[in-house]
């Protein structure tokens, strides 16, 4: 997969009118908003290009998160500080052109996503996402990921998790 794929940050040289992954919302949002976000620091965009055509295959983005931590599923609750907040990240967008479908990019994005918080040196307790639908909320429950309370389509994954997740 690496060989194949280069991850990095969204560049202007990366082509993103072509890109389609199957839900027009995300399509939407990566052709049209995600330089906006990016440029007014909600977000930061990767991009994962393919090295042989310089092909925009697949992204995430990644922004600064709290939630509130009545909303924390409380087997994971009852462990940390009685703050009112959890301190996070946030995977607000991830998608993979519809062209590299069954080929593991949406795993390898997650996974990178996944890395690059972990890794992060600035204080994070837990990596959120915000699932589209459905069938995205069940893709990040299979790596783990434990829907909030009161909003079972934002998902949790603590950093010390995560990390396990990326040892070998």
């Amino acid at each position: 997969m690496s060989a194949r794929f280069a991850i990095e940050k969204l560049a202007m040289a990366h082509k993103r009118d072509d890109f389609t992954c199957g839900n027009n919302q995300i399509d939407s949002y990566f052709r049209e908003t995600v330089s906006q976000d990016v440029k007014r620091k909600y977000a930061t965009c990767f991009v994962a290009r393919e090295i042989a055509t310089d092909r925009v295959a697949g992204f995430y983005t990644l922004s600064s998160s709290n939630v509130p931590l009545t909303e924390v599923p409380e087997p994971l609750a009852k462990k940390l500080p009685r703050y009112p907040t959890v301190p996070a990240v946030l995977i607000g967008w991830l998608g993979r052109h519809s062209d590299y479908a069954g080929q593991g990019l949406g795993e390898a994005l997650l996974f990178d996503a996944i890395k690059t918080v972990a890794t992060a040196p600035i204080g994070a307790h837990a990596i959120f996402a915000d699932a589209i639908d459905d069938q995205a909320a069940a893709f990040y429950a299979a790596f783990g990921f434990a829907p909030l309370m009161r909003r079972p389509r934002t998902l949790y994954l603590p950093v010390a998790t995560a990390l396990r997740l990326l040892s070998p």
